[in-house]
């Protein structure tokens, strides 16, 4: 593989990954953590929301999502938002200090209706002073263009999981089809938000292969999200093997290895984490987490919670300045902590 300018690899094999999640734990925290803070502040954490736009009602057959209209959840279907209706939670956003926002739509891909309304959206956000993001499916590089014209900063595509397992856990589009709206993404010069879930009854196989897709990229994802599987009721992977917390966070701690300068995010799942499984997570290398009630359909902490937890390990939220692909700050005082309405910190990213 050609050398990158940016001198990070981009040439993992499944074995050598493989090899890195089974390390002696003491030994891959040890690593990850070295990493983590050769490029980033370790007690800083980027607090981030999210805004579902348009909820339910997707065609697709993810077998872990409950807005898939193929299953019978009981997830109503809603319309697109209005423009006015989500600039209205914009401006709330920035008045609480929100440098970010992000938007989220359960669809295939968009339609032509569609991306009238979401452009409008974003140049709409976008003249606020924020900083834009959206997740609304695939993409051909006619609408990443429009999106870039319109303000778009970031895009966030998941691959889920390894290109081996894929066909167990969606059959309505491709892996390549994934492959192929990052491509779109990126060669629109929009920022990149790529990450997998850990649960959906994958072997460790499944999530070495996912981690080296997502490293040997072209360029590595802005932000790396990796979701702890939600089971819910009435979709496929209801039932699925619960995944001890040390299985989950050798996954973050290889994440931040593989990939240094990303923000690697604990995105879905946290609701069934200890505080102490927080705490490792961190110690892995995981620098960024969601604030608010939800993500989209599913559960997530209370914001008294999480403002509670930071200040027990000493960490506080990134402020905007500090949250750019591998920015690594000073660390803070000691006597500084993390008593911070969650709200009036975050910065909404997906």
């Amino acid at each position: 593989m050609p050398a990158h300018t940016d001198g990070l690899r981009h040439d993992w094999t499944k074995e050598e990954v493989e090899a890195l999640i089974a390390l002696p734990f003491p030994e891959l925290m040890f690593r990850a953590q070295e990493t983590h803070r050769q490029h980033f502040d370790p007690t800083k954490v980027q607090i981030s929301t999210l805004l579902s736009i348009k909820t339910g009602g997707c065609p697709e057959d993810c077998a872990y999502c409950p807005q898939s209209a193929r299953h019978g959840n009981g997830v109503k279907a809603e319309r697109l938002m209005a423009v006015e209706a989500v600039m209205k939670e914009a401006r709330a956003a920035k008045a609480a200090g929100a440098g970010r926002f992000c938007m989220g739509a359960a669809w295939r891909s968009p339609k032509e209706r569609d991306m009238e309304q979401v452009c409008a959206m974003i140049e709409g956000v976008k003249s606020l002073g924020l900083e834009t993001c959206v997740t609304l499916g695939m993409l051909d590089s006619d609408q990443t263009s429009r999106l870039k014209e319109a303000g778009l900063d970031y895009y966030n595509h998941n691959l889920d999981t390894s290109e081996e397992f894929y066909g167990a856990i969606i059959t309505t589009r491709s892996y390549q089809e994934r492959l192929d709206t990052l491509a779109n993404v990126r060669d629109a010069g929009i920022n990149v938000c790529c990450g997998g879930i850990v649960g959906m009854g994958e072997d460790l196989s499944d999530r070495a292969s996912l981690l080296m897709t997502l490293a040997n990229l072209p360029k590595h994802p802005e932000s790396v999200p990796i979701n702890l599987l939600v089971r819910v009721e009435g979709t496929p992977l209801s039932t699925a093997e619960e995944v001890d917390p040390i299985t989950f966070i050798r996954i973050i701690a290889t994440a931040r290895i593989m990939m240094p300068k990303s923000h690697v995010r604990l995105a879905a799942g946290r609701e069934n984490m200890t505080d102490e499984a927080h705490a490792l997570a961190f110690l892995a290398g995981a620098n960024s987490i969601f604030c608010g009630e939800k993500l989209l359909t599913t559960p997530n902490p209370a914001e008294h919670r999480d403002r509670q937890l930071l200040s027990t390990l000493g960490m506080t939220p990134m402020v905007q300045h500090e949250s750019e692909m591998g920015s690594k700050r000073p660390a803070v005082p000691e006597h500084a902590t993390a008593e911070h309405n969650c709200s009036k910190q975050v910065e909404a990213v997906s």
